[in-house]
């Protein structure tokens, strides 16, 4: 079952969140410069590059490394694919907790990029702490809630 397509629509975001999320890009952006740094590597090796207003990162598509799938890096997103629009499962569906509907990968990244908006230089360390890319990590299960429901990214 794939992801609600109404929900994906871009909703304008109130006034007073621009102020806020222009700080919290300040706010993560030791993170943001990592991203770029592997992002422009990607670059050499064929990735493309593309700033993505509903994401609110700029997206490296066709990255060259890992397992697949994507990772956030403050407002930057490193995707092995072609396309953030994808379904996949959630954390706990791959783990066998259950069988769940699928979610949007773009909406489950979006919400990462929310988390380091908040926590900015600590998210990875918080991140780590919490569990590193599990089921068990509070930050990916909130990030699959709010690729699932549209609300509920921080965990």
């Amino acid at each position: 079952m794939a992801a609600d397509p109404q929900r994906s629509r871009l909703i304008p975001a109130p006034r007073w969140l621009r102020p806020l999320q222009l700080l919290g890009a300040v706010w993560t952006s030791p993170n943001t410069l990592i991203g770029l740094a592997a992002g422009a590597v990607g670059l050499l090796a064929g990735a493309r590059a593309r700033w993505s207003r509903r994401d609110c990162a700029l997206v490296f598509q066709h990255w060259p490394w890992g397992p697949g799938g994507a990772i956030t890096l403050g407002n930057v997103i490193l995707h092995t694919g072609s396309d953030l629009e994808v379904a996949c499962h959630t954390y706990a569906h791959r783990a066998g907790h259950g069988v769940e509907p699928t979610i949007r990968l773009d909406d489950h990244e979006r919400a990462h990029v929310y988390q380091y908006l908040v926590l900015g230089p600590l998210y990875l360390p918080v991140y780590l702490l919490c569990g590193g890319v599990s089921v068990r990590n509070p930050f990916e299960r909130a990030a699959d809630h709010y690729a699932r429901f549209g609300h509920g990214w921080w965990p």
